[in-house]
């Protein structure tokens, strides 16, 4: 069964280590779609370590949701506000590869949906990529009712001075 709890302190290396699983296909995806122009490795010289980073700033900063399964915890959702702007943001969420295709990512979505009116936001956002290894949270963001508004950025390294 699964259960959606708040995020405690001791959380934080699990949620960091099924996160790291869950990104591996999706960092590489993103390294064979930038391949031969430079721009993965000067972006992520170490992808790992600037996901755990990612993961222990949205733990400290953002509402974080944590889902578990049995008692073990199989992934997570943080929220929060838009940087300058009045709209809730759905600013990062993993699932254990283990527990993926459960419907726990919809349920974390929900969750965080959930907080987000509480909060008295009238807009809901979540930013995702086009690639290949990101077209499961496209799936699991529309069929949760957004509507996809897309974006181009170009991407290219620079001399360093």
């Amino acid at each position: 069964m699964t259960t959606v709890r708040g995020y405690a302190a001791a959380d934080l290396p699990r949620l960091v280590e099924l996160s790291l699983e869950a990104w591996a296909p999706v960092f590489a995806s993103v390294e064979q779609q930038l391949a031969g122009s430079g721009v993965f490795e000067a972006q992520h010289p170490d992808w790992r370590a600037g996901q755990q980073e990612a993961v222990e700033s949205a733990c400290a900063t953002l509402h974080v949701r944590v889902a578990e399964v049995d008692d073990d915890v199989a992934g997570f959702v943080a929220v929060g506000r838009r940087e300058d702007e009045p709209i809730g943001e759905i600013h990062m969420a993993a699932v254990d590869p283990r527990y993926q295709g459960r419907g726990i990512g919809r349920r974390l979505t929900e969750v965080a949906l959930e907080w987000i009116g509480e909060q008295g936001f009238a807009t809901a956002m979540v930013e995702t990529a086009g690639d290949p290894g990101h077209a499961p949270a496209r799936r699991l963001y529309e069929s949760a009712g957004f509507t996809p508004f897309p974006i181009v950025r170009y991407f290219r390294t620079v001399e360093r001075t």
